[in-house]
């Protein structure tokens, strides 16, 4: 299968703007100044269809704004929580589509499916038909494991990821967006420490740096016999081309 470069803007926390052939993804869009995402759709010679997503209600990866785009929108997909908000029933219902964890929509141009979270909402993994990328954004699914909380329930919030990371185990990805928190300390990359090593991904994206710790990647960060890239964004609109191969990994 022939390589394909996708681009990547990061639009702050967990938001980011892909651009997969001639689709245009929209991740947890909730604070854009510089109208990265407003220019890109006004660009319609340069794309097919766009679609935003928006993981779950928090203020963080879903805001009201995002109704402005609805005329160029082909399709909303939120998490199923957002659909009891007042901010959510604004939204052209059935421009909307709601996942609950462990479901498929998929149309013409792309295949979603959702994954639980250990917070709210869901993860998503999208397929782009025409191309065969394929993207998992993780949401605020995460080993949160704050220092200073009591060992039960640091223990239950263990058990809750572990859990999930059960349901991908095997999951395939070109690409991966996934949280690195640095609120958590130490803690902080815990998590994706273990999804990287249950999955098969081609390259790595951090998100959810609220504090803008600068975090990267030590050396015993990959798992044995893996290597891939790693790309922590730092400010508003920094901007990647991630190589694919249509849901295979690049070595």
């Amino acid at each position: 299968m022939r390589k394909m470069k996708a681009e990547v803007t990061y639009l702050l926390n967990s938001g980011f703007l892909v651009r997969v052939g001639r689709t245009l993804l929209i991740f947890d869009d909730f604070e854009d100044e510089q109208d990265f995402v407003g220019r890109a759709l006004r660009e319609t010679a340069e794309y097919d269809a766009a679609y935003l997503f928006a993981s779950h209600a928090h203020f963080d990866h879903f805001d009201e704004h995002i109704l402005s785009y609805q005329e160029v929108a082909r399709r909303y997909v939120f998490g199923y929580d957002i659909r009891r908000t007042k901010r959510g029933r604004k939204f052209p219902q059935d421009k909307v589509t709601y996942m609950k964890p462990y479901e498929l929509w998929e149309d013409e141009n792309i295949k979603v499916e959702s994954y639980d979270s250990t917070d709210i909402g869901v993860a998503f993994r999208v397929t782009e038909k025409k191309t065969g990328a394929v993207i998992f954004h993780a949401g605020d699914f995460n080993w949160w494991d704050w220092t200073g909380e009591s060992a039960e329930n640091r223990k239950l919030a263990e058990n809750a990821f572990r859990k999930q990371l059960k349901r991908l185990e095997g999951m395939k990805a070109d690409l991966a967006f996934f949280p690195v928190d640095g609120r958590l300390g130490p803690m902080q990359d815990k998590g994706v420490r273990a999804f990287i090593r249950v999955v098969d991904i081609g390259a790595l994206i951090t998100m959810h740096d609220l504090e803008e710790s600068g975090w990267k990647p030590g050396a015993d960060f990959f798992p044995e016999g893996k290597h891939f890239p790693v790309w922590s964004p730092a400010a508003h609109g920094d901007k990647k081309l991630v190589e694919m191969t249509g849901g295979i990994t690049v070595k």
